[in-house]
Parts: C-alpha cells; sequence; structure tokens
C-alpha cells in the first residue's frame, strides 16, 4: 500500500471554511460528519485531486485553529494554472492579503493569502523550468 499524505487543518468554523475554499480554490466537499451539536468533527474536500481534511475546535482532544490572527501555523502550496486569477478569487471570498503575485526566482509566479481561519496559502503556477543549481545561484544573489 503506497504512503499518502493528507493536510488537515482545524479551523474555527468548518462550514463556513468549506463555503471559502469551494469559493476560493474551487474546492468540492465530499462529506462531513457532524455531531448532535452541530460541531463538525471531520469533513473532507477535493481540491485539484487532492484531499484537504477539516474539523472544528476540540479543546478536549488539544485541536485548535491558530492561535495567533495572522499568524499562520500552517502553510499550504497550491498550484495551479494562473495564480494572479486564483488569489483574486481567494481575496474575493475574504482572504487576506499576505504577498502580492509576482515571478519569483525559482521559476513560478505566485503570491500568498491567509484565509479567513488562519491558514498561509501559497498559491503560484510555474514560469520557467529551474535547476537546483541555478536556483541556488539565485538565491544566493538576493542576498548580495
Amino acid at each position: 500500500m503506497p504512503i499518502e499524505l493528507y493536510a488537515y487543518l482545524c479551523v474555527a468554523d468548518t462550514a463556513r471554511a468549506i463555503a471559502f475554499y469551494a469559493q476560493a480554490f474551487g474546492a468540492r466537499e465530499k462529506f462531513r460528519l457532524v455531531e448532535p451539536s452541530g460541531r463538525i468533527g471531520h469533513a473532507e474536500v477535493e481540491i485539484g485531486g487532492q484531499v484537504l481534511m477539516l474539523c472544528d475546535p476540540f479543546p478536549e482532544f488539544d485541536l485548535e485553529p491558530p492561535a495567533v490572527a495572522g499568524r499562520a501555523g500552517v502553510t499550504l502550496h497550491l498550484h495551479v494554472d494562473d495564480a494572479d486569477a486564483v488569489v483574486a478569487r481567494a481575496l474575493a471570498a475574504g482572504a487576506t492579503l499576505e504577498r502580492e503575485v509576482a515571478d519569483a526566482f525559482y521559476g513560478e509566479r505566485g503570491g500568498a493569502v491567509v484565509d479567513p481561519f488562519g491558514h498561509r496559502w501559497l498559491v503560484g503556477h510555474s514560469i520557467e523550468e529551474v535547476t537546483p543549481e541555478e536556483m541556488q545561484r539565485r538565491y544566493t544573489a538576493l542576498f548580495r
């Protein structure tokens, strides 16, 4: 059986997060498990064929969303066809811009947003193939 890795985010309001991720990133809800109280114990959405797992806070199990507003404890990288369009869509859906979309030394055009639940999303698309050696050369040049 192959190893699979899933991102699992605790958010302050899973139902709202699912709606945001659908609007901002084209997520499709697979399912959710809801307690009688309405708290969502587990939900899964699919973004670009990959599964993102979500849950509401469960302090009794030490599951809490990011503690400091605007300071993401997790960063997710979303590789898309058009970073400018996806960042614009995320902002329209309620994300906060952390870094404007721009061309980067490592061959990607991208930017960063923080979703309304405190998680940072790097959104980018390839603009050129860059070897690790060339990437290092460019990275070193940034510090000169």
